[in-house]
């Protein structure tokens, strides 16, 4: 009889390649960091699930005072009600028969929250709240300069609001914007101009709607790249960050972003074809570089990294032999949200050693 050694209690240098890997007390320090810089401030911490699809992650973050989660997609909403997690943001549109239906299914199982920018959201909102008999909770979106989705501010937010809160099977719950634009202002000055202008655009819409007698308990917004500034922001009342758990390039050389790097991909070298070329087996497929290109770990004078589909091609400036195939060699993942995504699992990692590995159970979920 055969007995597969899984990977739990073996060094993360053991593990086939490649591999998702994550640090589990660097994630939980950029966790407590995170928490500490929204809740601390008395604003209420909603992380983004879109690029962590996990819901025990989402259960760390709840312990550390997170209320609820924020997904992207209807599926991911499912996924994460699934797993008992209650309070739940869908920071999108849900539009057509087939999602809406599924919505409204979903409202027994968790307190969901959907976000509107027209009048025919409320429609079709309405329609399938009232005929499934439950009340589900809207926010109202507000283009505070993205230039996405969202009403502008002002008259416009205020009236869809008011449908809102005079639809049958509805509940205004309140507004909620992403000043994304501000998040490649590196400078801190600048940052905090845009986030303040911005975000007061949607503070400022709030205030306007309960002049108008409508109740705006949420006020939700504020990214990985904004989110230390946007909690600071008065009338603010969540932040929906969650990228930052795991901190990678992008967010950090585009973003300003301070926490430290918790997720890496594990490679293996497959070909050295001569003293200035390292190649490995991951590529597009397995640590995405549309953001930014992933970083190799550990290795001095890298000249260019390159990706195609299955391949990680780096040049050196330099000859160095020092890595032979066969060897592992790790890399920051460029950006998290367009890499967890490509994995069927995450592999979580203390001291070197696998503790436990996770299903990426919010994989797939577009729909």
């Amino acid at each position: 009889m055969t007995t597969t050694v899984g990977p739990v209690g073996r060094s993360k240098q053991d593990l086939d390649t490649p591999a998702l890997v994550v640090d589990i007390p660097t994630m939980e320090r950029n966790i407590e960091r995170m928490a500490g810089r929204i809740i601390g401030k008395g604003v209420n911490w909603r992380p983004h699930t879109k690029g962590q699809k996990i819901p025990a992650l989402a259960y760390m973050e709840l312990a550390a005072g997170a209320i609820g989660v924020t997904c992207a997609k209807l599926g991911e909403a499912e996924i994460m009600a699934a797993a008992g997690i209650r309070d739940i943001l869908i920071a999108n549109q849900i539009v057509g028969p087939q999602k809406v239906t599924r919505l409204v299914n979903l409202r027994p199982h968790a307190d969901v929250i959907v976000a509107v920018d027209s009048a025919e959201h409320v429609r079709q909102l309405s329609e399938a709240a009232s005929a499934k008999g439950v009340e589900l909770r809207v926010v109202v979106e507000i283009d505070v300069g993205m230039g996405r989705c969202g009403v502008q501010p002002g008259e416009a937010a205020i009236r869809l609001a008011q449908r809102v809160a005079d639809a049958p099977g509805l509940k205004l719950a309140g507004l909620e914007a992403w000043e994304a634009h501000c998040t490649s202002f590196l400078d801190p000055n600048e940052k905090q101009v845009c986030v303040r202008n911005s975000v007061g655009k949607l503070t400022s819409a709030a205030d306007q709607c309960r002049q108008a007698g409508l109740p705006i308990a949420i006020v939700s917004c504020g990214g990985t790249g904004t989110y230390w500034v946007t909690a600071g922001v008065p009338g603010v009342t969540e932040i929906q960050a969650g990228g930052g758990i795991f901190n990678d390039v992008h967010y950090a050389e585009h973003y300003g972003l301070d926490h430290e790097f918790a997720m890496t991909v594990m490679t293996t070298v497959i070909s050295r074809p001569n003293p200035n070329r390292i190649v490995v087996d991951a590529g597009k497929k397995t640590m995405s570089s549309d953001a930014a290109p992933p970083r190799p770990l550990g290795l001095e004078g890298v000249r260019s990294v390159s990706l195609s589909a299955e391949h990680g091609k780096i040049e050196l400036d330099q000859p160095n032999t020092r890595l032979q195939v066969g060897d592992r060699l790790e890399w920051i993942v460029g950006y998290t949200d367009t890499t967890v995504l490509l994995h069927e699992e995450l592999y979580g990692t203390r001291d070197g050693k696998v503790e436990t590995v996770w299903p990426v159970l919010g994989r797939g979920k577009l729909r």
